[in-house]
C-alpha cells in the first residue's frame, strides 16, 4: 500500500506570472505547472500530474490558484508547504496545503472564481506597477461602473472570448463585477467573480469598460456585445499584467484535512 498513490494533496499557490508562459505545461516554455511539478517530483518522484483550477495566460498572476495531486508519501500539510517552497523559485510559492481525497479535481469543484484587474491611472509610467497593472489615462470611473452593471448575471459571452476558445457552450454566470477605488482614482480594481470563464473573457470585459471610459466606444458597449454576440462590438483585450486570480471557492469533500497555515 505504501507505493500506491493513495493520498491527495490540495495546494493554494501564488505566483508572479511575468516570466511564465501561463499555467499549462508547454514544450520549450517556462510554465507554472511545470515549475511546480518539478518541486512535487523532488519530494515524491511517483506523484501524479497536477490538477489546476484555472489555466491562467502568460503574464497573468495568481494569489489563490488551487492545485491538487496524488502522492504515495505520508507528509503532513506543513511538510508539503515548507518542502515544496524549498524547491521553488522566487516567483512562485505554495501558500497553503491540506490533505484531500485522491483524484480530487479543483477545476470541476469550483463554485466561483474571483479575478481582479488593476488599472494604473497615471500620465507617467511607474516602474513599481509595470508588471502589476495596465497604465491608462483619461478614464471615467463612473462610466466603467455603469458598463460593469450590464455584465452581471447569466449571459452568452460569445462576444467576449478570444479566437482560440472553441468551446461549444459560451453561457456563463457572473455574480459580481465591481470597480474598486484602491488608491483613490489612481489605482482602480475591476473585480469579476463567476462560475467559469472563457478564454480572455475578463480581459475583454475590462478592455471594453476602459474603451467606453476613454470615449473610444459609446456607452452601453457591453450590453450591445452581449446582445449581438459579436466580438467586433466589444472593446480591446486588456493586457495580461493587470490580471490576478485572487481566489477559487471550492466544494470540498468530507474528510478533508485542516490547512496549514490555518
Amino acid at each position: 500500500m505504501g507505493d500506491e498513490l493513495e493520498r491527495g494533496v490540495l495546494l493554494e499557490v501564488a505566483y508572479d506570472g511575468t516570466a511564465f508562459h501561463g499555467w499549462a505545461a508547454q514544450k520549450d516554455a517556462r510554465t507554472v505547472e511545470e515549475t511546480l511539478r518539478g518541486a512535487v517530483v523532488a519530494m515524491d518522484p511517483r506523484a501524479s500530474e497536477l490538477r489546476g483550477a484555472s489555466r491562467t495566460d502568460a503574464g497573468v498572476h495568481a494569489e489563490g490558484q488551487a492545485v491538487a495531486f496524488d502522492t504515495s508519501r505520508e507528509i503532513p500539510a506543513q511538510g508539503w508547504v515548507l518542502g515544496l517552497n524549498q524547491h521553488l523559485p522566487a516567483d512562485v510559492a505554495v501558500r497553503k496545503a491540506r490533505s484531500i481525497a485522491p483524484g480530487y479535481a479543483p477545476r470541476f469543484s469550483a463554485r466561483t472564481k474571483r479575478y481582479r484587474y488593476r488599472l494604473l491611472v497615471d500620465a507617467v509610467r511607474d516602474p513599481l506597477w509595470a508588471t502589476r497593472a495596465w497604465r491608462v489615462t483619461g478614464v471615467d470611473p463612473q462610466a466603467m461602473a455603469l458598463e460593469a452593471l450590464a455584465a452581471c448575471g447569466t449571459h452568452d459571452f460569445v462576444g467576449f472570448r478570444g479566437a482560440a476558445d472553441k468551446r461549444p457552450s459560451t453561457v456563463r454566470t457572473l455574480t459580481r463585477v465591481d470597480v474598486d477605488h484602491e488608491q483613490g482614482d489612481r489605482v482602480l480594481g475591476v473585480v469579476v467573480e463567476g462560475n467559469a470563464f472563457l478564454y480572455n473573457m475578463v480581459r475583454i470585459l475590462v478592455g471594453t469598460m476602459v474603451d467606453v471610459a476613454r470615449g473610444r466606444l459609446a456607452a452601453g458597449a457591453i450590453a450591445r456585445a452581449l446582445e449581438s454576440g459579436s466580438r467586433a462590438d466589444a472593446g480591446t483585450t486588456a493586457p495580461a499584467q493587470g490580471l490576478v486570480l485572487e481566489r477559487v471557492d471550492l466544494v470540498l469533500p468530507e474528510g478533508v484535512g485542516a490547512s496549514w497555515p490555518p
